[in-house]
C-alpha cells in the first residue's frame, strides 16, 4: 500500500502511523550501520562518543564533566570509564586542583582508535549524504529538528 492510499484509509480509522514507523525503521537502520562501522575499528558507539568528548575537550575531564558531555548519569560514565581504561583507551589521573577528584585522560591508543572511528563515521556520513539530494537532506534535518 502506498503512502497516499494508506493515509486516506487510516484517516477514517485513526491517525496515520506510517511516517512514525518509517522514522523508527530508518533510525534502527542508521544505528545498525553506525554500530557496524565502529565495530570494524574495535569501538562501540558509547566508547567512541566518550573518546570524542575527550578529544574535543583537549584536556582531561572530570568524570562528572564527561557524563555531562554524554548526557548520562555519573554511574554509567564510571562503568564506561572502567571499560575504556581496561582497553587502554583512557586512564584516570589526579585532578591538580582537587586532590579528591579524578579526571579522564585519553591515551595515545585511545587517540588512535578515535581517529579510526572518526574516519569510518565520516565515510558513513558521506554515504548517507549521497543517498539523497541536498534539498532532501535539508528538509530531513528540518523535520528531525522539529521532532526534538
Amino acid at each position: 500500500m502506498n503512502y497516499t492510499t494508506q493515509q486516506e484509509t487510516e484517516t477514517e480509522a485513526g491517525p496515520d502511523l506510517a511516517p512514525m514507523f518509517a522514522l523508527l525503521e530508518a533510525a534502527r537502520n542508521v544505528q545498525g550501520k553506525v554500530e557496524s562501522a565502529l565495530d570494524s575499528v574495535g569501538l562501540s558507539p558509547a566508547k567512541y562518543q566518550a573518546l570524542d568528548a575527550l578529544v574535543k575537550a583537549g584536556q582531561p575531564l572530570a568524570l562528572s564533566e564527561l557524563a555531562g558531555c554524554l548526557n548520562c548519569v555519573r554511574s554509567n560514565v564510571t562503568q564506561l570509564a572502567d571499560r575504556l581504561e581496561s582497553d587502554g583507551l583512557m586512564q584516570r589521573v589526579d585532578d591538580p586542583t582537587d586532590r579528591r577528584a579524578i579526571r579522564a585522560l585519553i591515551t595515545p591508543l585511545g587517540a588512535e582508535k578515535h581517529a579510526a572511528g572518526a574516519k569510518v563515521i565520516r565515510a558513513l556520513k558521506e554515504e548517507f549524504a549521497t543517498s539523497m539530494s541536498a534539498a532532501d537532506g535539508e528538509a530531513f534535518l528540518r523535520v528531525l529538528t522539529a521532532l526534538r
